[in-house]
């Protein structure tokens, strides 16, 4: 699987972006699909993730209530919406997959994806 992120770009505090992952090279299907971030200094976090067989969705505290995670079965892409964006949201951000069939203690665990995108930078800045 090969997955490529875009969307990312300089905006301002209490602004929007919408982060784009698309998929190829294997039709996707129980697979768990995930942002993660890394700010600079610091070790790369769970954002959000997507069960692409079945849509539940699983988001860190941190972003909770002001993003959304969505999947496109037709274009093969997960979407982040990211509203009410903060400087702490300033980072890359990295979409990533896994071959194993994920359970929910497992989602947030970086180790557990073997496919990552080549991530898009995030800032938050005035």
């Amino acid at each position: 699987v090969q997955l490529q992120a875009s969307g990312g770009g300089l905006v301002q505090p209490g602004g929007s972006l919408r982060l784009s992952c698309a998929a190829s090279g294997r039709t996707l299907s129980r697979e768990t699909v995930a942002w993660f971030r890394q700010a600079p200094g610091k070790e790369r976090e769970f954002v959000a993730g997507i069960r692409w067989s079945g849509g539940s969705k699983f988001y860190a505290d941190a972003v909770k209530g002001r993003s959304t995670i969505s999947r496109d079965f037709a274009e093969s892409t997960v979407d982040l919406q990211m509203n009410s964006l903060k400087s702490e949201d300033t980072a890359v951000y990295y979409c990533a997959t896994s071959d194993l069939s994920l359970i929910a203690s497992e989602i947030r665990k970086s180790a557990r994806y073997n496919y990552w995108g080549q991530g898009t930078l995030v800032t938050v800045s005035s």
